[in-house]
């Protein structure tokens, strides 16, 4: 599973973990998240999101 983080503001979403609080599932591929996503701290759509490199 991977990581993405957000390119303005740094909160980072992982896919083991998804974001329940949002509805999004454990488990939940970055590809399978909703495309009208956006940051649930600074607001930035999917496209401001990159893959997080360990």
């Amino acid at each position: 599973m991977a990581k993405y983080v957000c390119d303005v503001c740094g909160w980072i979403y992982d896919e083991a973990a998804g974001y329940p609080e949002g509805g999004i599932e454990a488990g939940t591929v970055w590809a399978d998240v909703p495309a009208d996503f956006v940051c649930p701290i600074c607001g930035v759509d999917k496209s401001q999101f990159s893959l997080l490199e360990d």
